[in-house]
């Protein structure tokens, strides 16, 4: 099948698999470029390049899946190419690098962005976004059969996986000039409504834990963007802390292990930096949903702008420099006092049926067993809890 699709949209540089087993960028620079995977699993990170015969264009993508090999995205010519590289460990003068291609996505119409979506959990499955404002598409593009898996109407970004099978994806769809954040059961392609916190207001979903239910949104509601947190399936409203106010920060990392306790979860931001230009960042902050205060920290040199939590509560930060060229600086999340908590479990029920009346309190897909449908998110109050 045939998809419109012209532009790569530039996903991070550097991708680690859900699972914390692989990560992949594109190494190199200028015109002398070539994918590199990074094992993690074991007790020191090592880097393995994946050249092939030509190097890659600066704007290609690469995606770890869980057996070890790299997904490459590239643009050749007029089409979007998929394939999968992995080392073959043989001699000889030639680059020791495999190559599976995968299928193609053929241009047609010059909006069309393609992208890579994030690494689902289970790490068997790659898909990538293409988008429009016409209309876009979620492709299985490794793991299975080639080809779109879902149709949304809108121009869709984003990408955040909503739970443990990998089925369940939220993306954030553009219609009539507002933005809202929809679930997209990538098993039979339906997408409905999940978060909704004004009727004329931008509101993205920036990551959510499986685990725990912490989930992380941007909403103008108030006039302003503002960062705001809730837990899947819980009763209780999006809260938007006065501590994150005006942080210029993206959440990468969350820490794991908090299945019933999304209050206590670590959660780590990369921090944009106003005065420098692509690709430069101003730091990492840490933050808890109890605390009130934000600890600010600076990176490694050669920081690659992502990392992950092990299951000890430590954050690891991966960084490339000359001297080091494949290395992960670990921190760990400063203790501070916080105010009692009320510290919420999630509900073992079933959600409530979609369609709730407004004014009710949000919810959202739970973990889990796949529902009929998501149920959205509705009506949030921008006051009240501080913390």
């Amino acid at each position: 099948m045939t998809v419109c699709a012209i532009e790569i949209t530039t996903a991070a540089p550097f991708t680690i698999a859900a699972d914390g087993s692989y990560a992949a960028r594109l190494a190199g620079s200028g015109e002398a470029r070539y994918p590199e995977r990074w094992t993690l699993a074991g007790p020191e990170p090592y880097a393995v390049p994946l050249p092939l015969a030509q190097p890659e264009e600066a704007d290609s993508e690469v995606l770890p899946l869980a057996d070890g090999r790299v997904l490459i995205h590239r643009r050749v010519a007029d089409r979007h190419a998929f394939a999968l590289l992995y080392p073959t460990g043989g001699a000889g003068a030639g680059p020791r690098t495999g190559e599976l291609s995968l299928g193609s996505v053929v241009p047609g119409r010059e909006d069309v962005r393609v992208s890579l979506l994030p690494p689902p959990p289970g790490g068997s499955c790659a898909y990538a976004l293409a988008s429009s404002a016409g209309g876009s598409a979620v492709w299985r593009v490794a793991g299975g059969p080639f080809g779109p898996v879902a149709r949304i109407p809108g121009r869709c970004t984003g990408g955040v996986w909503l739970d443990r099978g990998g089925r369940m994806l939220a993306l954030d769809r553009e219609r009539e000039g507002t933005v809202k954040a929809v679930a997209v059961d990538v098993g039979c392609g339906e997408a409905t409504p999940l978060l909704q916190i004004a009727d004329g207001s931008d509101d993205r979903l920036l990551f959510a834990d499986p685990d725990s239910g912490l989930v992380l949104v941007r909403s103008d509601a108030a006039g302003e963007p503002r960062l705001g947190w809730g837990v899947l399936g819980s009763a209780r409203p999006v809260r938007f802390p006065e501590c994150l106010r005006g942080l210029p920060a993206v959440p990468f990392a969350v820490q794991p292990g908090q299945a019933l306790m999304p209050e206590t979860c670590g959660v780590a931001f990369r921090l944009e930096d106003p005065a420098g230009g692509s690709g430069d960042w101003g730091g990492v902050a840490l933050w808890r949903p109890a605390d009130r205060r934000v600890f600010r920290l600076a990176a490694p040199a050669g920081w690659l702008g992502t990392g992950l939590w092990s299951p000890e509560g430590r954050l690891r930060l991966p960084y490339s420099t000359p001297e080091v060229p494949c290395g992960i600086a670990a921190v760990a999340m400063p203790d501070a006092p916080a105010p009692a908590v009320r510290v919420e479990a999630r509900p073992t029920a079933g959600p409530a049926a979609p369609g709730a009346a407004a004014g009710a309190a949000p919810r959202a897909v739970p973990p889990g067993p796949v529902p009929p449908r998501p149920v959205p998110l509705q009506q949030a109050p921008l006051q009240g809890a501080a913390h």
